[in-house]
């Protein structure tokens, strides 16, 4: 699950009123550096999810190109950060985006630890709250993934990855307990090595107005670990465009299908609809199942350099192997605002609210969110 940042500005700001007032003044300035020059910003971490509640903490965000000359170079981002939250959760990221001269190769790094209460309702498209059932995590991710520029504008990578979790049952009666089809509940580790094809012809990988992307990954988790550990394998396809609908209007759409195959997935790597992505606005994990499929569609209108705003809605559902239909797509749609802290590598932070389906006996399900680049 991705960070949720929100940059307190005024926290930033310290010295003279002088230095105060230039550096406010170049936070808001509308206009842009040509220089491509490197940009680092150390940063209070504060942002806000429903599985996490309020987040504090720090980070950093360290932004460049490999090469400043050439202007179809690519950004490499690398970000750090730390959070506890109100919900008791520990949290720690560090990520990275390099991509090399001439864009020839690409080199994607993530590790990530979190230690958190959760809420867990079962598993299928139909989840209700009423089978809320209250469980501790701690999560262990790394993921390496390194691609070559193979063909004009396509590139072919490869991956490695490892997970970690282990759970705790906090009301021993309840769903997670009793029913039988959650298989490892204690928790377990996985290795993954896996391939990957993509397709890009984006104008920037931060904040594309126009072009495609597209990519298919392939990961095989072997029987190292033995016993109820997972042993299967699992596809991702993620579909992009971006059309420019007016000089400051840009209309983005998306759709995902992920899918895992084994004879026993343990409930921890079963798909999860809802998150600060990808159908905004339901809880992570409230709904999930062996496969899952979304497709959003978000309205841009990035007014100023440094501001803009947009409107989303889209789609989706999870649902079992050999059991796809299109009955029961769970809605969502939502606003939000953006502040772009680098406005010519197109670098912002975001808030999203996102609103999904009404259930019978249920509030109307809900989220806001502060987080870091766009959702897609």
């Amino acid at each position: 699950m991705k960070k949720y940042y929100l940059i307190i500005l005024l926290a930033l700001i310290s010295g003279s009123s002088f230095g105060q007032m230039k550096l406010i003044k170049k936070m808001l300035s509308n206009e842009k550096d040509t220089t491509r020059k490197a940009s680092f910003l150390p940063l209070p971490a504060f942002g806000y999810s429903q599985e996490t509640g309020f987040e504090f903490g720090v980070g950093a965000i360290y932004s460049f190109y490999i090469d400043r000359k050439d202007t179809l170079n690519r950004s490499s981002n690398f970000a750090l950060n730390t959070t506890y939250s109100t919900k008791k959760t520990a949290n720690f990221m560090l990520k990275g985006d390099a991509w090399t001269k001439g864009n020839k190769y690409h080199f994607i790094g993530d590790i990530r630890f979190k230690n958190q209460p959760f809420n867990f309702y079962g598993i299928g498209n139909n989840a209700i709250k009423a089978n809320e059932d209250k469980l501790d995590q701690r999560v262990f991710k790394t993921l390496f993934d390194a691609e070559m520029n193979t063909l004009p504008k396509a590139y072919t990578g490869v991956s490695l990855g490892f997970e970690n979790y282990r759970f705790i049952d906090k009301e021993i009666g309840g769903i997670y307990s009793t029913n039988p089809q959650i298989l490892d509940k204690d928790g377990g580790s996985v290795a993954w090595i896996g391939a990957s094809q993509s397709y890009d012809t984006r104008n920037s990988n931060n904040y594309p107005t126009k072009g495609f992307f597209g990519r298919a990954t392939y990961q095989y988790a072997p029987d190292f670990f033995g016993g109820e550990n997972f042993n299967g394998s699992q596809i991702k396809l993620d579909l992009r465009g971006f059309f420019s609908l007016a000089p400051k209007v840009v209309l983005g759409v998306q759709g995902i299908f992920y899918t895992i195959q084994s004879k026993s997935t343990p409930f921890y790597l079963l798909q999860q609809l809802g998150n600060d992505q990808m159908m905004r606005g339901y809880y992570s994990g409230r709904y999930r199942d062996e496969n899952l499929m979304a497709a959003q569609a978000e309205i841009r209108y990035r007014f100023m350099n440094r501001f803009g705003i947009v409107a989303f809605a889209g789609a989706g559902k999870v649902f079992a192997n050999g059991q796809f239909n299109g009955d029961g797509l769970k809605p969502n749609f939502g606003f939000g605002g953006r502040y772009f802290f680098d406005p010519a590598k197109g670098l912002s932070v975001r808030v999203d609210y996102g609103i999904g389906e009404k259930l019978p006996n249920e509030k109307r399900q809900a989220g806001f969110y502060i987080s870091l680049a766009e959702a897609f």
